[in-house]
């Protein structure tokens, strides 16, 4: 005879649900350190990831401001290059003035030589007075055309020669440093 024999059948179903409550427990357990493994990890995932945003989150200030400051740098030096190639310009039509001013005293002077040109070639023959006062006038014309020309192409060269030059120290100073 076994020692089932001697336990009554009552019994056999209470060792059987205490054998059963023992292993659903012993599985509860073990499930419940897997989970708090698992929340550890978890836990460890979100610092982790805390970490990570906040380096992002700096590396893009830092880029940030680099770049501010990188644009400030070139906004202040096209700013003082503008300024520079203005007062150039200045004094450029300044000294445009002055020569104007002085190509129209030469002009004058012109004006005055063929007046009195005119007026002593009144004594000379008729033929020779026209072929004379003409060339004359012909020449004193060309030389103020010239002269009006070349202030012009003066002025228009200067302002041209100082653009470029603050166009290219813009260029130059946009360079990374």
């Amino acid at each position: 005879m076994s020692w089932l024999g001697a336990v009554p059948a009552w019994g056999c179903w209470l060792i059987a649900l205490v054998l059963v409550a023992g292993g659903q427990q012993y599985r509860v357990v073990v499930a419940d350190g897997a989970t708090a493994d698992a929340m550890v990890e978890v836990a460890k995932s979100a610092q982790a990831l805390s970490d990570y945003r906040l380096q992002v989150a700096e590396r893009d200030r830092r880029a940030a401001a680099q770049a501010r400051t990188e644009e400030q740098r070139r906004q202040s030096l096209a700013d003082e290059e503008g300024e520079s190639a203005r007062q150039k310009l200045e004094l450029a039509q300044g000294r445009a003035v002055a020569a104007e001013s002085a190509a129209g005293g030469l002009r004058g002077e012109i004006a005055r030589l063929r007046a009195g040109r005119s007026a002593t070639c009144d004594t000379i023959a008729a033929q020779q007075r026209k072929a004379g006062a003409s060339a004359v006038v012909v020449l004193g014309g060309l030389l103020e055309e010239a002269d009006r020309m070349a202030g012009d192409l003066a002025t228009a060269l200067e302002r041209s020669r100082i653009a470029g030059q603050a166009c290219e120290a813009v260029f130059d100073g946009m360079k990374p440093p």
